[in-house]
């Protein structure tokens, strides 16, 4: 009888020998004379878990973890082929509380099928948004999509459907459908596990989408750190060509819709969405000014769809279960569910799919486990290097995005990023304003120059230097960067700044000056 074992082939486990356990797997069971048929899926997202391998058993999958190659021979002497006893057995995969707890729609087949089997894909509910979408007019799925509350996942939270209509509104010889996967933000993968770990999910919305606005070419643009994700999607690609749901015909509709992978060269600016569409048309990636908006102006001066990879992975459930369905989930204007990013100094980092709503504590301290050092939290960044630094004092912050405004943050691509009580708030600060002088595309005055200004000030409230005046005009700079900058690079880059200063001033205070002996 053939046994089933599961490797993950994701970047997070492959960073851990992930390969070296599946040829530690394959070689014991050849030595043993056992018939064990491995798949490489994606990851589950329990990334301190990893590498985690399961067994598919009479009882459902088994999952170990986290599993070296030198654990593999005590694994098979332990009988794991049958789910049997062993110090790294976490019993039935979908018992473990981090994943049994989640909402997963989304994420609902990453590191379940075999990323690159359309019929596994097709086995769990993959298609069907799709097959929905060919038999309904456009406008029906502009507005179903609409209807759902789906807000740009990336980090703006534009309504998803009003984008949409901006560009099926639109009269035009040509559409473009592309998809944002410049994925730069700190302690954020979602996106990399999408196209790692369930690429056909990303080709489907985007299809839909095609359909929705009359758009017959999409690009996937990423970025060259990703390489693995961009093997699996160009693979995924091809295969889906081969089998009509993308090309001529989607699903044989007469519909045309291409789509292919670009790579970026890892310029953080390029993931606003207008310097992306210039790095796409071969230009270097500086921002343009709006209006014109892309929806009506975009790639190549032609309508286009600019959504995130989450936004757009999101689309094929809604279109499955309906509007209504994904509306409610979440609170307020935040609806549907959200794949939270823990990272940093945190026990059990991972990804994290839940309905808005939890408060931050929740998913620091309950869901996370706190930090791994086991010191106190200090803060959290939310939002990656521009998103706002939340003391514990505000960790009753729902997690939805009117909340995390009004508290001066922004959710950002939702990675949370936790720092211990070693943390020092003032290299922080400096850290957010130097990454904004080295990312900066150099097209706007209070981005490039506000920037450089910004370490230089913050450098010399560092050494003590008139404190108080340099504190008073790193203030009036961050509020020129805020107002003043063309994109969020220099607009948000005030947030972490800022939130340093505020709620951690005693870290900002001059080093008291220790006399020397006589």
């Amino acid at each position: 009888m053939t046994v089933t074992v599961f490797v993950p082939r994701d970047s997070a486990a492959l960073a851990v020998g992930a390969d070296r356990v599946a040829d530690a797997i394959a070689r014991e069971a050849a030595a043993r004379h056992l018939d064990v048929h491995i798949i490489r899926n994606g990851s589950r997202g329990l990334l301190w878990l990893e590498v985690l391998v399961e067994v598919r058993t009479a009882r459902g999958r088994i999952a170990y973890g986290p599993v070296g190659s030198s654990d593999v021979a005590a694994l098979f002497d332990a009988d794991f082929l049958s789910g049997g006893d062993h110090p790294l057995c976490l019993g039935p995969t979908k018992e473990i509380p981090f994943l049994k707890s989640q909402t997963r729609l989304t994420f609902a087949r990453c590191g379940v099928t075999d990323p690159l089997s359309l019929e596994d894909y097709r086995s769990y509910q993959g298609m069907k948004g799709l097959e929905r979408a060919v038999a309904m007019a456009p406008s029906d799925i502009v507005a179903q999509v609409t209807e759902s509350g789906l807000r740009g996942r990336g980090g703006a939270g534009f309504p998803t459907g009003i984008k949409w209509k901006t560009v099926a509104d639109a009269a035009a010889d040509q559409k473009y459908i592309v998809c944002n996967a410049d994925e730069g933000d700190s302690g954020t993968f979602a996106d990399r596990m999408i196209m790692e770990g369930d690429p056909f999910v990303l080709i489907e919305g985007m299809a839909i989408a095609a359909l929705a606005v009359g758009a017959t070419k999409g690009f996937i643009y990423t970025r060259s750190e990703y390489p693995h994700a961009v093997r699996t999607m160009e693979r995924a690609i091809e295969i889906a060509r081969g089998e009509g749901m993308i090309g001529a015909s989607v699903l044989g509709s007469g519909r045309p819709f291409e789509l292919e992978v670009r790579m970026g060269a890892g310029a953080y600016v390029c993931g606003e969405e207008t310097s992306l569409l210039n790095s796409l048309e071969g230009k270097r990636g500086t921002v343009r000014a709006k209006p014109p908006l892309p929806a009506l102006q975009g790639l190549f001066g032609k309508p286009t769809v600019v959504n995130n990879v989450i936004s757009l992975a999101s689309i094929p459930v809604i279109m499955d279960r309906g509007a209504a369905f994904y509306r409610d989930f979440g609170v307020g204007r935040s609806h549907g569910t959200i794949p939270i990013q823990l990272a940093g100094n945190i026990r059990h980092g991972g990804l994290y799919e839940t309905a808005f709503g939890l408060t931050l504590g929740q998913l620091v301290n309950d869901i996370g486990g706190g930090t791994l050092t086991g010191a106190a939290v200090k803060a959290v960044q939310v939002g990656g290097p521009l998103g706002a630094y939340f003391p514990v004092s505000l960790f009753d912050t729902i997690f939805d995005y009117e909340a995390f405004t009004a508290a001066g943050g922004l959710i950002g691509h939702a990675g949370i990023v936790v720092f211990d009580d070693t943390a020092d708030m003032l290299r922080q600060a400096r850290f957010a304003l130097e990454f904004c002088a080295v990312e900066s595309c150099g097209k706007c005055t209070p981005c490039r120059i506000g920037s450089t200004r910004g370490v230089e000030t913050v450098d010399k409230i560092a050494l003590g230097i008139e404190r108080e005046r340099n504190t008073a005009l790193l203030e009036d700079l961050c509020e020129t960067m805020k107002y003043g900058s063309l994109c969020a690079l220099g607009g948000f880059t005030p947030y972490p700044v800022m939130s340093a200063l505020r709620h951690f001033p005693e870290d900002f205070a001059p080093i008291p000056r220790v006399e020397a002996a006589e």
